[in-house]
């Protein structure tokens, strides 16, 4: 027996024969300790739920099972149905209450049982329950944006494929594989949909048609240990096929007054706990187990020990129906308890995170776009409103995230990563993940630990640059789908006219911006089909010899690309011819996310990781210093930026060449796939944060300074990066327009005035820089003061 259970904490999930000899272990505490192990593997420190409303359509059921009350014959209820405006009131108070998943629970088809069910269909314009169920669905996600989750009983493949387009998932309890417990004198006897050939062909046909699916165990009711085996081995046969069921919930009988079964015994706590660490074992890590925190509420870290990692839908609004002598815990509570037990609520939608990540395998596509919306780099929900570039305001408790005083209390795994960082050691991809994962308390001392390494390394002091954007075209023969700045051929005229400047116009402004007091233009445009690489150069020389003392940071590695590609130039010599035309410095961007999974996605046309990092370690080597930057909240993953990190790191060892790191956050608004509904509402205000303290850590002691966006962030957001782990803000960006062509609101300009007392609202000294950190004298002109 402990060879099965070592196996299995190795990560070799038990064969089918190992597993019916878990039956007979009685070792709790091993089993729970294997299990628990297994769980952090998989989830870490995060229990989910989901904040739902219930609307219990109808509480007529064909099925007579012995212990449950929710079903009621029709001499007991009201109306058999919810009305439509009743299923919209219950909607819109979920709404009202934080919710964002609708649960419809009802009976199985009553209308194949009771003439009232028929009748009132009749009346409401139904030819059956589930075509009743498809239309409220409907109704509430397009009334509410609520997400519809069902849980309709039996359906046929043609039913399911009907209600697939307005659900985000679906559950059916598989509750026992036993058909022992259909017999007569059993829990099922009388209740054909109880059959467990029905539900599992059931859970079959979902599979087959790609619907994500909850399912789960009843323990207790007469069912013996190997049968619960049993049944969640045929579950896993089927996850295995299909890779639908996205969560198993294993859940203890609750005798309840009135029924067959009101005196049967309910099983005692360590029967619940052998049965869910069982159930992790024969999952392993990566499957979400689940058990209602109302039906154990006084063990909630004990199922959590026992290999619990979700907590199911948790109502602010409405009861839970079929166990309505169970109230649900107040979510405060409910994350008390859950952070008593080691671990950090976070709140998922009603698709799991691990599905939601892939929604467009999980999902109609019509659905997509609202999922995406509403998830964050987990999958999980986003729980602010907050987006990049919009101008939103800041989430009341944001201010508390960087609350230098506020006592807390860090993981050791965390604090270990975060002391490995601070003594400038290589961290690896699994540990940046994990600073990137992290919840409550852990993420504060990230966001802590990251501005005290930034008060060690440079002081108090926040630098900004006098400069000014000069794009000179926006024209662009590439498809970037997260570009809204750039004209093709298809849209000359989407989002303004095409433009292409002369070099002598692009001269004329660089010299207004320096009567302006710029020390510094910052040169960037879309791929002309016409340009060579002799275009960028005259454009560096009439620059040059018009404002001879600008610094010129001109020129993304994809421009450098092209240029040298169409003379048949090495990247060296012409960087070299460049540089001896006036260049100074290249801005690190075209870099989004360097791997090419996600660039394959998002730019697929364009430079990949090896070219971006060839053409930045060539200019490096010929003494051009540049920056680095990621762009970051569209359908990337945490792995994507621990790798991008890594890359960054790993080049600055060899180079030494980057002279700071910006993250810049996606803005999703007015961008292609953000306007097509293929990529996520730009990251989250925490996410955010996490990429500047993540980078401080990662990139120290390589990369000192890393510099918050003001016009991705918003002031107040860059005033919070600042506070965790930032030290610059970049530059005043006169006429900034690539932010605002994707609907960016926070202005073409950020005055020096504004630049230095938003650093000063965070207790910071203010100093005015050169491109390369040089501190400057008081600017030449009161115009940009």
């Amino acid at each position: 027996m402990n060879a099965i259970i070592a196996a299995a904490r190795a990560g070799q999930r038990p064969c089918r024969e190992d597993a019916l000899r878990l039956a007979a272990c009685d070792d709790l505490p091993a089993l729970m300790a294997a299990a628990e192990a297994l769980t952090r593997e998989g989830f870490g420190r995060i229990v989910t739920y989901s904040r739902k409303v219930f609307i219990p359509l109808t509480q007529l059921c064909r099925d007579v099972c012995h212990y449950c009350t929710f079903a009621q014959p029709p001499r007991s209820l009201e109306n058999p149905y919810l009305s439509p405006e009743q299923v919209l009131a219950i909607a819109r108070a979920g709404v009202a209450a934080g919710c964002k998943e609708a649960l419809f629970t009802l009976g199985d088809k009553p209308e194949l049982r009771y003439g009232a069910a028929r009748a009132a269909l009749d009346e409401l314009g139904y030819a059956s329950t589930l075509d009743y169920l498809e239309a409220m669905a409907r109704l509430v996600y397009e009334e509410t944006g609520l997400l519809p989750h069902l849980n309709p009983g039996i359906m046929s493949a043609e039913e399911m494929a009907r209600l697939r387009k307005v659900s985000f998932s679906m559950g059916i309890m598989l509750e026992s594989a036993s058909p022992r417990l259909c017999e007569k004198g059993g829990p099922h006897f009388g209740s054909p949909d109880k059959d467990p050939a029905t539900r599992l062909a059931c859970l079959r046909a979902a599979g087959e048609l790609a619907v994500p699916f909850t399912s789960g165990i009843l323990i207790g009711i007469g069912e013996t240990r190997g049968e619960r085996i049993e049944s969640l081995l045929a579950l896993r046969d089927l996850n295995d096929e299909f890779g639908h069921i996205q969560e198993v919930i294993v859940q203890n009988f609750r005798a309840k007054p009135h029924t067959k079964m009101a005196e049967a015994p309910e099983p005692p706590l360590a029967e619940h706990l052998w049965t869910l660490a069982v159930a992790r074992l024969i999952f392993g890590p990566t499957m979400s187990i689940q058990a209602p925190p109302n039906l154990q509420r006084d063990d909630l870290a004990a199922l959590v020990g026992a290999g619990v990692n979700d907590w199911g839908g948790v109502s602010p609004v409405t009861p839970d129906h079929v166990n309505p002598e169970a109230p649900w815990p107040h979510l405060v509570e409910l994350a008390t308890e859950t952070t008593a037990a080691g671990r950090h609520l976070a709140e998922r939608l009603a698709l799991a995170p691990a599905h939601a990540m892939r929604a467009t395998r999980w999902l109609d596509a019509a659905l997509v776009p609202a999922l995406l919306a509403r998830i964050d780099i987990f999958g999980r929900a986003r729980t602010d409103s907050w987006h990049a570039g919009a101008g939103d305001p800041m989430p009341v408790h944001a201010a508390s995230w960087v609350d230098a005083e506020r006592p807390l209390q860090v993981h050791a795994e965390i604090a270990a990563i975060i002391d490995k960082a601070r003594a400038g050691a290589d961290l690896s991809e699994a540990e940046i993940v994990a600073l990137f994962a992290t919840e409550g308390d852990d993420f504060r001392g990230v966001l802590r630990a990251a501005d005290q390494l930034r008060a060690e390394v440079v002081g108090d002091g926040v630098s900004y640059v006098v400069n000014r954007n000069i794009n000179y075209t926006n024209i662009c023969s590439y498809r970037c789908n997260f570009c809204a700045f750039a004209k093709g051929r298809a849209t000359p005229e989407l989002r303004g006219p095409a433009y292409r400047l002369d070099p002598a116009q692009v001269a004329e402004i660089a010299a207004e911006a320096w009567d302006k007091g710029a020390t510094e233009v910052c040169m960037q445009g879309g791929i002309h089909p016409e340009y060579t690489g002799h275009t960028y150069r005259e454009i560096v020389a009439a620059v040059k010899a018009r404002v001879p003392g600008m610094h010129l940071h001109a020129f993304s590695p994809l421009e450098i690309h092209q240029g040298a590609t169409t003379l048949g130039m090495t990247l060296h010599d012409y960087l070299r011819m460049l540089k001896e035309a006036g260049l100074s410095t290249l801005p690190g961007t075209a870099a989004e996310i360097l791997d090419d999974e996600v660039r394959a996605v998002i730019c697929h046309d364009k430079i990949n990781t090896a070219q971006w990092l060839e053409v930045v370690r060539a200019a490096h080597e010929v003494g051009i210093k540049t920056t680095a930057t990621i762009m970051y909240g569209h359908v990337d993953r945490a792995e994507h930026w621990a790798r991008h990190l890594l890359h960054v790191r790993n080049l600055q060892k060899e180079t030494g060449g980057f002279t700071e790191f910006v993250p810049l956050a996606f803005v999703h608004m007015e961008a292609p796939m953000g306007r097509r509904g293929k990529s996520r509402a730009g990251p989250t205000l925490k996410e955010s944060l996490l990429m500047h303290a993540v980078a401080r850590l990662a990139l120290h002691p390589l990369i000192p300074n890393i510099q918050t966006s003001w016009v991705k962030m918003g002031g107040q957001g860059a005033a919070l990066c600042l506070q965790a782990g930032a030290n610059d803000l970049g530059g005043v960006l006169m006429y900034e327009s690539i932010t605002r062509s994707a609907g960016g609101t926070n202005g073409q300009e950020f005055s020096i005035q504004a630049l230095e007392k938003l650093a000063r609202s965070v207790g910071r000294r203010p100093w005015r820089r050169t491109t390369l950190y040089q501190e400057t004298a008081q600017p030449r002109s009161s115009q940009v003061a």
